[in-house]
């Protein structure tokens, strides 16, 4: 790849815990870059869909990473194994609209995944 850096294998985990990829990446891939690769990928049978890239967020090892970071600038080589895959999650936030309207059918199963009620 460009710059002589070795790719990136990535795969991406839904909610659900099902995946898209592994893909390998070259570091200088943005973060945005891979939101649309996900967004092109998503499959249609899920109840949730993602209508842009504002509606997902990316966790790796924890951290939630910036549209505008390249892959190289987002990882945490802390526990990575050489050549190994990075798994990603990806969180599907609901649109504004669905925000505007309340609990109701389009309600993301995260929200209530990650909910207490005291």
């Amino acid at each position: 790849m460009a710059g002589g850096k070795e790719p990136i294998e990535v795969r991406f985990r839904l909610f659900d815990g099902t995946d898209i990829g592994p893909t390998k990446y070259d570091p200088s891939t943005t973060v945005s870059a891979l939101k649309e690769f996900i967004l092109a990928r998503w499959p249609q049978d899920k109840d949730i869909v993602p209508k842009t890239v504002n509606d997902l967020k990316l966790i790796n090892a924890g951290r939630i990473l910036e549209n505008n970071r390249t892959l190289a600038e987002s990882r945490v080589p802390v526990g990575e194994v050489p050549g190994g895959v990075i798994t990603m999650h990806v969180v599907v936030r609901p649109s504004q609209a669905d925000k505007n309207s309340g609990i109701g059918d389009n309600f993301s199963p995260l929200f209530i995944l990650f909910s207490c009620f005291l």
